[in-house]
């Protein structure tokens, strides 16, 4: 990975390492449980990338639930950029679980906690930010995560094309759109962090 493309977010080459270092355990455990379609190198790396980019808009958090992690995107990646804050990964798969703990282990994430369940059943955190890429639609999303939120938590959707039709579904309002490009889009509802 490139460290020129990530400068911008103010990470250190630490950040690099366990990036370089997930990418191996990404690619030997996902061809054996079928944890991501996109083991190549340069996929892999886009991901980080795309997990990183809210760093450069978003504001300060203490804690961070991330939905349907999956094989760690955003969760994850965000969780080794910033280790300061404490991260829930909530994942109901228990092969990518196995997957997420065996990497928090390995680079040592001391920030983080795995949880393997589906959002709705976890009833005993409150998070300060709601974090989800690709899991289902916006109004859905906001209703999941109602056991794990306050009036105060924010939310970052990683979402792509459809956003406009699922906004008019979701009701919301004091929205940020970010658009990353043609198919990346990141919608932000901040509700007033640090």
């Amino acid at each position: 990975m490139d460290f020129n493309n990530i400068k911008e977010f103010n990470l250190d080459k630490e950040f690099l390492y366990k990036c370089e270092e997930f990418k191996k355990f990404l690619q030997h455990w996902g061809k054996v449980h079928n944890l991501s379609a996109e083991l190549q190198d340069e996929k892999i790396e886009n991901n980080i990338y795309d997990s990183i980019y809210v760093l450069s808009f978003i504001k300060d958090y203490a804690s961070v639930a991330d939905i349907g992690t999956g094989a760690g995107y955003p969760g994850l990646i965000l969780a080794m950029a910033r280790p300061n804050i404490k991260f829930y990964l909530i994942e109901p798969r228990a092969k990518r679980v196995a997957f997420l703990n065996f990497v928090k282990n390995s680079l040592k994430l001391d920030n983080v906690e795995i949880l393997c369940n589906r959002v709705e059943n976890v009833k005993d955190i409150k998070v300060e930010l709601i974090t989800s890429r690709a899991v289902t639609n916006t109004a859905l999303l906001l209703d999941l995560t109602k056991e794990i939120s306050n009036e105060n938590t924010s939310y970052l959707f990683y979402k792509g094309s459809m956003l406009e039709s699922e906004l008019e579904e979701a009701k919301i309002h004091n929205y940020q759109i970010i658009k990353k490009d043609e198919k990346r889009n990141y919608l932000y509802i901040d509700k007033g962090a640090k």
